[in-house]
């Protein structure tokens, strides 16, 4: 009885075990070094089912920030190439030579996209003193399962007008610059297939695509669902009516439901924007559902979630079920530094953190026991990215 139980071994652990000690690792990083242990243990790691990774945080020096664990992690990713945004797991790249792509760093499979700055340049009769600042690229359907499906891209440049793009990769089918009665749109967001956007003023715009005679996508009408113009956005009550915030908004589809994120950001330092947004902090979160079962819609404000995250971002917004995750909170709103232009760029983790729908209260993105990585300087922009399917 004594010899038997002395030969067994780790590489010996029952599957169902391994399973549970698995289950207890959201970290990718954690994942890959126990399948790493032994053969058996890489073979029977494959067969079980696992909750979904934690979110990661791009930082500005081409490395990855596990959320909320803080496990720094190094990808694949060209020398030449800096990230300017993500798809869920597939990251939005641009190359020294302007050329844009996208690339999932797991399976190494990409996606060419067409030169967007030169098609912009093309496009429109911008002065030499402007030029594109941040790039959101959106999509109707998951890539990972349709590779060849719509790509629309959002420019937004430093006069603060905003281009929208159409394109069937590798090529630019369509765009359009000015929506509505404002040249600036906050965020693009396909939802139930039809691609929506929020300009300044609180509206909501549809971009009417479909094709003409060469089949190719075209953008045919701009038109406005929901339109809230005339009526200035209340401050959430914790804040002052005597101060001045600046406000960022996000589109992000969450249960069925397309939903409005505003962000406030209030700077406390006496010369204000002296400092390239230095000592601006995120304040309050409202969220708004968007109602169109009326002509024209209209915004509904909603205090709760039911149960999901939002990770928001002017690159990249998701929402998730929380209870899926290890460590993530529920009717909460998953937020960092996004809004200094690229050449200000800044630490995502600056002005990041949880907001707590319910409470109002802010938490650190960050666990307690997680290591603040130190600031790096770099070209990346920062934005979510969801290891999904990599394991």
């Amino acid at each position: 009885m004594m010899s038997a139980a002395e030969s067994l071994s780790w590489s010996d652990l029952p599957p169902e075990l391994l399973g549970l000690v698995l289950k207890c690792l959201p970290s990718l990083a954690d994942r890959v070094r126990l399948r790493a242990v032994c053969h058996p243990w890489r073979s029977n790691a494959r067969l079980q089912t696992l909750p979904p990774q934690l979110p990661w945080l791009t930082l500005l020096d081409g490395t990855f920030l596990s959320i909320p664990d803080g496990e720094i992690i190094k990808m694949d990713v060209p020398d030449d190439a800096r990230c300017c945004g993500s798809i869920d797991n597939w990251l939005f790249l641009m190359q020294v030579d302007g050329g844009c792509s996208l690339m999932n760093p797991f399976s190494k499979a990409t996606l060419d996209l067409p030169k967007l700055t030169t098609v912009w340049r093309q496009a429109g009769s911008m002065g030499a003193d402007v030029n594109p600042l941040f790039y959101k690229v959106v999509v109707p359907s998951p890539l990972d399962s349709s590779q060849g499906s719509l790509v629309a891209v959002q420019i937004v440049d430093n006069g603060n007008h905003s281009t929208v793009c159409i394109c069937q990769p590798p090529v630019v089918t369509d765009l359009v610059t000015g929506m509505g009665r404002s040249r600036y749109m906050y965020d693009v967001a396909f939802f139930n297939g039809k691609l929506y956007g929020v300009p300044f003023g609180d509206e909501l715009v549809i971009f009417e695509i479909g094709c003409d005679l060469g089949s190719e996508p075209k953008i045919s009408s701009t038109d406005c669902v929901i339109n809230s113009w005339d009526v200035l956005p209340d401050l959430p009550q914790s804040l002052s009516r005597e101060k001045a915030y600046m406000m960022r908004q996000y589109l992000v589809e969450c249960c069925g439901k397309l939903l409005k994120v505003t962000r406030f950001i209030h700077d406390d330092h006496p010369d204000r924007r002296s400092l390239f947004f230095e000592h601006d902090r995120t304040v309050a979160f409202d969220v708004f559902e968007a109602d169109l079962s009326t002509n024209p819609g209209h915004w509904r404000q909603v205090s709760k979630l039911g149960g999901q995250a939002l990770f928001i971002g002017m690159h990249c917004s998701k929402s998730f079920a929380a209870e899926e995750y290890s460590g993530i909170q529920e009717d909460c709103i998953y937020f960092m530094c996004d809004y200094p232009w690229p050449d200000c760029a800044a630490d995502p983790l600056r002005d990041s953190g949880v907001y707590n729908l319910r409470n109002g209260m802010i938490t650190p993105l960050l666990s307690q026991t997680a290591i603040v990585p130190q600031h790096h300087v770099g070209q990346w922009r920062p934005t979510w990215f969801f290891p999904a399917g990599s394991t």
